[in-house]
């Protein structure tokens, strides 16, 4: 008995993208929104906001962002809830993009691979965030089981906290960013993919002019700091340029904020949604 193809990433990002637009919502249970929804800051709170958000949601957005930490700090209880969190929004059939960070060298980058890349893992992933500034090819374990498993990642490129400037802004002997180093790595992952490749950028959305940056990665743009960070919907097409389709805005506070009534969650959720849509087509 022959195993059904794996169908990458890339593809099934595009089939969400188009059928429920390209909003990525943010799973982002820090204390101060736990307390703002009435729950306590525990492991009880933590299980009824995820629980909450994924209901309200996985029938309308494309990708679900939960942020790793928030739940890691609860030890092993708070990994169980996003144990939970990822098969219950994967089993809904919203995309989960695991917002970890991960980068190191050798078998250790391949250990954090395995526990979000990997099937058999319990937090099994469609993608997962990872960071190259160890050297874009210290991923290469990352990116060998993302290929096999059907998964995606989203490398840190040219991110949105004024920080990462001093990294991602210094210039190599060979005249080229860092940034546009690791967009040029990107590219090359994802040639000749289709409808688009597996291997996207983090590239903020707050950044303004982009344009000496060469976005066409053919592959998806993570597009944090819509809504509380200050950029709007409207801004994406000036930023993204030709790159906007490829674009996954990412809204957290904008749409948490809301919560945890379901209906105000989802009507958040859909305004932001059809605003992205009109900007992207206009």
């Amino acid at each position: 008995m022959t195993s059904a193809p794996v169908i990458p990433f890339g593809t099934r990002l595009r089939e969400a993208m188009d059928a429920r637009g390209p909003l990525c919502v943010g799973i982002d249970p820090h204390a101060a929104l736990l307390a703002s929804w009435g729950l306590n800051d525990d492991v009880a709170g933590l299980e009824k906001f995820s629980r909450t958000v994924v209901e309200a949601l996985a029938d309308s957005v494309a990708v679900f962002k939960p942020q790793a930490a928030f739940f890691e700090r609860f030890g092993s209880r708070g990994i169980a809830v996003l144990e939970q969190t990822v098969a219950d929004a994967r089993a809904a059939g919203t995309l989960v993009l695991m917002d970890a960070k991960r980068g190191d060298i050798g078998s250790t980058m391949a250990a954090y691979a395995e526990t979000f890349l990997s099937p058999s893992s319990p937090l099994f992933s469609d993608a997962l965030t990872v960071s190259p500034y160890l050297g874009y090819g210290s991923l290469k374990p990352a990116v060998e089981l993302a290929r096999e498993s059907g998964a995606g990642l989203f490398v840190l490129a040219l991110t949105s906290n004024p920080e990462g400037a001093e990294v991602q802004r210094a210039v190599r002997s060979d005249g080229l960013t860092i940034g546009a180093t690791m967009l040029a790595h990107l590219a090359a992952e994802n040639a000749g993919a289709s409808p688009m490749g597996s291997f996207g950028a983090v590239v903020g959305a707050t950044l303004g002019d982009l344009s000496s940056f060469d976005l066409d990665i053919n592959g998806p743009l993570l597009a944090p700091g819509i809504g509380a960070q200050g950029a709007t919907a409207a801004d994406l097409p000036a930023v993204f340029g030709a790159a906007v389709r490829n674009v996954v805005p990412n809204v957290s506070r904008g749409v948490l904020k809301h919560g945890p009534d379901a209906a105000a969650l989802r009507a958040s959720a859909r305004t932001f949604a059809e605003e992205i849509r009109a900007a992207v087509a206009a």
